[in-house]
């Protein structure tokens, strides 16, 4: 079944990108593995899925000798300051940066173990009182800030949308980031691309590939329902 659900998402991606008029390639899609056991990644895995996004630092720890090395992990979920240094040199993608006291401590990680870690600033767009991140002026003036911090690259912007009922009640949602993006792009920051919008979960990713987005992230609609008494 994981396998079926994994092919159709990724047919779906390719519909939205065609509609577009997208490049398939141009899109990942990342299987949102939180809560799920190493069977079902593996099965994710043979089906194609090189891309796996985890919530906890310590579920993905776990994990992460127990599957094939090329895999690419994503950190997607709210992070803290003192499980940093775990994810250093093990993480593709840091998804949620939402402080400066977040993107130092990611950069003095960094640093001490001489690498680059790649992040994206998570932007709650929507402004729910209940999601993490920061606003959208907020967001503008945080990546000027944590720019110049050595050991951090930013790739660009991240944003988790509302659940809602009808897919295209996010679209200005995921407009609005890619605007952000391209304005905070046209500001030729150091040390910034702001190439990747990681915006889409299983409800809407098809609105959000067509307004541009590079990452989606994906979980319910690949592994079904997920059990969190576990």
């Amino acid at each position: 079944m994981i396998a079926e659900n994994y092919q159709e998402v990724s047919n779906k991606i390719k519909a939205a990108c065609d509609k577009a008029g997208r490049e398939y390639e141009d899109v990942t899609l990342i299987t949102v593995s939180k809560t799920k056991p190493v069977s079902d990644l593996r099965e994710a895995y043979d089906a194609g899925s090189r891309d796996f996004g985890e919530n906890k630092v310590q579920e993905m720890m776990d994990k992460i000798p127990q599957l094939p090395s090329d895999i690419r992990w994503h950190m997607i979920g709210h992070l803290q300051r003192n499980k940093v240094k775990y994810l250093i040199g093990k993480v593709y993608l840091i998804h949620s940066v939402d402080s400066v006291r977040l993107a130092e401590e990611i950069s003095k990680e960094s640093v001490k173990a001489g690498v680059v870690t790649d992040i994206l600033v998570e932007v709650n767009v929507a402004g729910e009182e209940s999601k993490f991140g920061t606003g959208t002026e907020e967001s503008k003036a945080l990546v000027r800030e944590i720019a110049k911090f050595p050991g951090i690259h930013i790739k660009g912007l991240m944003t988790i949308a509302p659940y809602v009922e009808d897919p295209e009640e996010n679209r200005e949602v995921f407009k609005a980031l890619k605007k952000m993006s391209e304005e905070l792009a046209a500001e030729n920051l150091e040390n910034t691309e702001m190439t990747t919008l990681s915006m889409g979960m299983t409800g809407d990713y098809e609105v959000a590939v067509e307004e541009g987005a590079t990452f989606v992230r994906v979980g319910t609609g690949i592994f079904g329902e997920r059990n969190y008494n576990i």
